[in-house]
């Protein structure tokens, strides 16, 4: 069997490490039609948008993507193509497993669980407004208007929506994931003592929903600061973590920082028509072009790639290859040996090729 996939380089280390992905995932001897696609900073230079309407198009096509990283410019520019990519394809689930690797510098071998954060609402949603603009103006003049608590006139303005429907399904989602794939007990995270109405719905779905798999799924909800902190001091005591979209982007950092950094962390953006998957690190442009950077984020997220198009062998393998390269520690880039400046450290395509190479045996 054929699978149609769309790939988006991106920009910065995208283009190479998405080169080091593909050749490990042709490796594995699954069949793939890749369909490359312009994004980010090259798609400005061509069409004068990061994301032109005919990427979207592609993706509704093939239902399936892999992107190497691109740059969001901060405080200015364009929004984040990542985050219109979930929105426009509405990729609710974002999806990022956290588990130690030997040879990384994890700092915690005892890590081994599932974030599953909701991709399309909360403080991401975009509903922004720019500090003494009309629009700002307006709003505050209405909240003040109608709450005890005032707004300062001179401030910018971003909505936090959490709905229902998008906790509902989301929530939903990560218990179903926690039966598929073994996994023993779901923990909602959440600030629903200082956020009762937003966070507070948030926690209400989950035990509403948690209630349907009683005796089968394990529940349990902790405030997220103090799930920062439990963390760091016992992580094998969680299993799969399900959290609006802010808490959900800066907990999953956190999870990558304690199993070795953003260079091995892998991300899924799922939702009912399409999948997008992705590497959860930048695109390091002071990096691009010099065969140097970490390829393996993103070559984990083809494995989840390769799980979701049920090409169950295949990712098993290529997560053993990557998992086999890493812990003898030998074809490496530079971030992965004990010290950062051993003249023995390899590229990224070399890495590739070492894992490449470990698929053909």
């Amino acid at each position: 069997m054929v699978h149609s996939v769309t790939i988006l380089p991106g920009d910065g280390i995208g283009p190479e490490v998405s080169s080091a992905m593909r050749k490990c995932v042709d490796a594995t001897g699954v069949k793939i039609a890749w369909d490359e696609q312009i994004v980010g900073a090259p798609a400005i230079a061509q069409f004068g948008t990061p994301l032109p309407g005919s990427v979207i198009e592609a993706i509704k096509k093939s239902k399936v993507a892999i992107k190497g990283p691109i740059e969001t410019p901060i405080g200015k520019g364009f929004r984040s193509v990542n985050v219109q990519l979930r929105q426009a394809l509405d990729l609710y689930a974002c999806v990022r497993p956290a588990k130690f690797i030997e040879g990384t510098k994890a700092v915690n071998s005892k890590v081994d669980l599932v974030i599953c954060r909701e991709n399309t609402e909360d403080l991401y949603s975009g509903v922004e407004f720019d500090v003494n603009t009309d629009e700002a103006k307006k709003l505050i003049a209405m909240i003040n208007g109608v709450s005890i608590k005032q707004v300062r006139e001179d401030s910018a303005i971003s909505i936090k929506p959490i709905s229902l429907f998008g906790s509902e399904r989301i929530i939903r989602y990560a218990f179903e994931y926690a039966l598929t794939h073994g996994r023993k007990k779901v923990t909602v995270v959440h600030k629903a003592n200082i956020m009762k109405f937003t966070d507070g719905l948030f926690l209400r779905m989950g035990q509403k929903i948690a209630a349907e798999y009683e005796g089968r799924i394990v529940f349990d909800n902790v405030l997220v600061d103090n799930m920062c902190m439990q963390l760091v001091q016992k992580p094998e005591l969680y299993d799969v973590l399900v959290l609006t979209n802010l808490y959900g982007d800066i907990v999953s950092d956190l999870c990558a920082g304690m199993v070795g950094g953003l260079g091995i962390a892998p991300g899924a953006n799922i939702g009912e028509h399409a999948a997008l998957f992705e590497p959860v690190h930048g695109s390091a442009p002071k990096y691009a072009g010099l065969n140097k950077v970490n390829p393996t984020a993103t070559i984990l997220s083809a494995v989840l790639m390769l799980q979701h198009l049920e090409e169950n062998d295949a990712a098993q393998r290529l997560e053993q290859a990557v998992r086999d390269v890493i812990k003898e520690g030998k074809a490496v880039t530079y971030d992965l040996k004990a010290d950062r400046n051993d003249p023995t450290a390899v590229g990224t395509q070399e890495m590739a090729a070492a894992i490449c190479a470990k698929l053909r045996r």
